[in-house]
């Protein structure tokens, strides 16, 4: 039997450290992309509830019009029922281009 060893141009304990510290550096890339991530996510969320706020005034705003609308009297603004209703057919149109 022949004795065969291999002979590394570098150690174990460098290649070792060599892993450890790229390891370290890659975690330490991770941390940095889940606090962004963490960053955005929290920033998107405030301007859900910001824009959930301004579509609430808008609302009230437009249900506050629709109740004054709706309150009117129609009498008093001068408005009479129809006195007959009569039926007219529409010409049918179509676009062409």
């Amino acid at each position: 039997m022949s004795k065969f060893r291999v002979h590394l141009p570098f150690s174990i304990l460098s290649l070792s450290y060599a892993t450890v510290g790229t390891l370290l550096v890659v975690y330490i890339g991770l941390i940095a992309v889940v606090m962004s991530y963490a960053t955005l996510t929290i920033e998107f969320s405030q301007s859900v509830k910001r824009d959930e706020a301004v579509i609430a005034v808008l609302e009230s705003e437009y249900l506050a019009s629709v109740a004054r609308i709706t309150n009117t009297d129609y009498r008093a603004a001068g408005y009479a029922k129809p006195l007959t209703k009569t039926f007219v057919r529409a010409r049918s149109v179509t676009a062409s281009r």
